[in-house]
């Protein structure tokens, strides 16, 4: 599957990429790269249509000025920047990221990834905090869902605390071969990457849902989680900003879960939530 990049110039710059980021998350776009000058914003070829910015209010907003170019994006144009670009992060000193040709850390979890057209490297804030809630879980005997897993790096991750019956699942077919390619170069067969939504876990149950998706999305399947939970199961979420948190805890609450606590990495926000 394809993407189509948008590359934002906004000036002021730190204000109004934040805010654009926002509203292009509210019609379809999924992952962002903040830039100097902006905003990269990307969404999926079958999402997008010509009009797709005709409801952002702030590109008539006159007190700001933004530009921008628009590229497809192909799979391997996707890697060669990647390759060129790509270098490794640390969570909490204790969980690098890296590519395979990136020397080997002294850290006690070592998560090795090639995204291709996959999104979830580690460096988008939602992707950290993420990470940041796993490295202090007990995952022994659980069983865990990685819901929009991506280049599956969190469902590596929980498999690294101890879990062994996990499943990944992802709408995207690149997403799911990247995945499974990112599994197997962990030594990671025990996960199971698969593609489908929401309705693919209709039936099961889990100890720990993972679901670094968007607002849109988390509010619409947040319900789903719910029933998939065992009994005190966690749900982990991101992929919204701290303004939307109330809408997120609103959802939960109705579904029955309670809020536990949240994580903030500018103005993006992780949250946790627990079955009763």
């Amino acid at each position: 599957m394809n993407y189509i990049e948008y590359d934002f110039t906004v000036s002021p710059t730190e204000m109004g990429a934040e805010i654009l980021t926002a509203e292009l998350a509210e019609v379809g776009f999924d992952s962002f790269v903040d830039t100097p000058t902006g905003v990269k914003a990307y969404i999926s070829k079958d999402l997008w249509r010509e009009d797709i910015l005709e409801d952002i209010y702030l590109l008539s907003n006159p007190e700001f000025t933004i530009s921008y170019q628009v590229t497809e994006i192909e799979q391997v144009n996707w890697n060669e920047e990647w390759e060129k670009n790509f270098s490794p992060i640390v969570v909490e000193n204790l969980c690098t990221v890296r590519a395979n040709f990136h020397p080997i850390p002294s850290t006690p979890y070592d998560i090795v990834i090639t995204p291709k057209m996959s999104f979830g490297t580690g460096h988008h804030e939602t992707t950290y905090m993420m990470l940041q809630q796993l490295i202090p879980l007990s995952l022994q005997e659980a069983k865990v869902l990685d819901m929009g897993c991506g280049t599956g790096i969190l469902a590596i991750m929980a498999a690294l605390r101890g879990a062994h019956d996990i499943t990944a699942i992802d709408i995207d077919p690149w997403c799911v071969e990247n995945a499974t390619e990112n599994v197997q170069q962990n030594n990671c067969a025990f996960i199971t990457v698969k593609q489908g939504e929401v309705s693919a876990i209709a039936g099961e149950k889990y100890n720990l849902i993972l679901a670094n998706i968007n607002r849109n999305i988390l509010l619409s399947d947040i319900p789903a989680y719910a029933q998939s939970l065992l009994p005190q199961g966690v749900l982990l979420v991101s992929g919204f900003y701290l303004e939307d948190l109330p809408a997120i805890q609103e959802c939960s609450q109705a579904a029955g879960l309670r809020y536990i606590s949240h994580i903030e990495r500018n103005n993006w926000v992780s949250a946790k939530f627990q079955r009763i």
